[in-house]
């Protein structure tokens, strides 16, 4: 998907493992095959509710980094992009966008200590203040309520990301083929309730995706 016509992206990372969890990973593990946490990083369209970029890996700023240089590659026009408060998606932003994008951050303040927790839930939301970082984003639209959806989407259409159960991914191989898979029928297959049409209908991106496939065949 490239030269895409979205306005409002938002993004997010949400977290899974793969084999066993962070706790339980031992240098002999860690010497077979990545294991311990995963996280699952997306940018969604507000708008189309189009997933155009996603990566899986660890939650440090080299990821932060390669989603938003995926992201910026896919896209024809300037944006205004919402993510939360982790801070190196600011380095990441500043990196590929430059100064051509309306980039703010929703940093939201939890009640409990969240490094620390050992709940699935997080604690609940004491504040959520809108922060702009870069160019000049509309207030009004800075949200992270569409890529959080994305992210229970996930868990509730794929098994190896349901809690508590052994249906997790054993292999990162395998977890990258699943969520491929997954976004490719949530973009071109699925119809969306409040679209009505499909994300990359929505988009208007469907006719030049065919005739692609169609020369590649």
């Amino acid at each position: 998907m490239r030269n895409l016509p979205c306005r409002r992206l938002q993004a997010d990372e949400a977290w899974s493992f793969c084999y066993c969890k962070q706790k339980q990973v031992t240098e002999e593990i860690a010497d077979k095959q990545v294991a311990g946490d995963v996280w699952i990083w997306a940018a969604i369209d507000a708008e189309t509710k189009l997933i155009p970029s996603f990566i899986v890996g660890k939650r440090n700023a080299a990821n932060a980094y390669w989603l938003m240089k995926d992201l910026e590659s896919r896209l024809a026009n300037r944006v205004q992009l919402t993510t939360d408060g982790f801070r190196p998606y600011v380095d990441a932003v500043d990196s590929t966008f430059g100064s051509s994008i309306d980039f703010a951050m929703l940093v939201k303040t939890y009640a409990g200590d969240e490094p620390n927790r050992e709940r699935y839930s997080p604690s609940e939301i004491v504040e959520a203040r809108p922060i702009p970082i870069m160019g000049f984003p509309r207030f009004q639209k800075i949200s992270t309520s569409h890529v959080e959806r994305q992210n229970l989407t996930v868990r509730m259409q794929m098994r190896r990301f349901t809690r508590l159960t052994n249906a997790f991914s054993k292999k990162l191989s395998n977890m990258k083929a699943a969520l491929a898979l997954h976004f490719a029928h949530y973009n071109f297959c699925r119809i969306h309730q409040s679209l009505r049409v499909t994300p990359a209908m929505a988009a208007g991106i469907e006719n030049s995706i065919w005739t692609t496939a169609q020369l590649l065949a």
